[in-house]
């Protein structure tokens, strides 16, 4: 948990990175690729070694989703501000994650947060956004060979189509419970 609570105090880091004036915009997308790859990193440690030395918390599986989904909005809003991804996919993917968030605790509330828990096609949604979004900070030629800004916009979108996608899953598993809910 300590990891997690590091991120999110790092993540301000990350952003900071864009406004300092002496950084060039070279160093500037460098080091705001790195922190993003090393905070992405140090979440898959801190799950890997929570579930590997048994230290697994309540708390602990609420603050990490927290943690990821502050770093991908915030990055997001950068690339936004950068012109690095088109606003309407900043709109889907931070939509959702309020939505879904929302949705997540009112289900608890009423006693089915089984309906939306954690399903492989967030996990894949999660995924493709962790890896598209280096690729939009980097923005520009990796090894002479790979357009980042290219692939980074073709995974953003699949990001958000995966999002819209996971989006309509976890309502239609919800719904049962939410028609039960209202019905009373």
């Amino acid at each position: 948990m300590l990891m997690t609570w590091a991120r999110i105090v790092a993540i301000p880091l990350l952003v900071a990175v864009f406004f300092v004036p002496s950084l060039s915009p070279y160093a500037q997308n460098a080091a705001a690729t790195v922190m993003f790859v090393v905070f992405a990193l140090t979440d898959w440690a801190d799950g890997y070694l929570a579930r590997k030395l048994n230290q697994t918390s309540a708390f602990g599986a609420f603050l990490d989703p927290v943690a990821d989904k502050i770093l991908v909005c915030a990055s997001l809003l950068i690339l936004v501000h950068l012109s690095r991804v088109h606003v309407v996919v900043a709109l889907i993917i931070i939509g959702r994650e309020i939505a879904i968030s929302a949705l997540r605790e009112w289900m608890a509330i009423i006693g089915a947060n089984k309906n939306v828990a954690v399903h492989m096609l967030g996990k894949l949604k999660t995924s493709v956004q962790m890896v598209a979004i280096p690729f939009l900070l980097w923005n520009g030629d990796l090894f002479y060979v790979i357009d980042t800004r290219l692939i980074g916009d073709w995974l953003i979108w699949i990001s958000a189509v995966l999002t819209v996608w996971s989006m309509v899953y976890y309502l239609q598993k919800a719904l049962p419970a939410i028609q039960d809910r209202v019905g009373r």
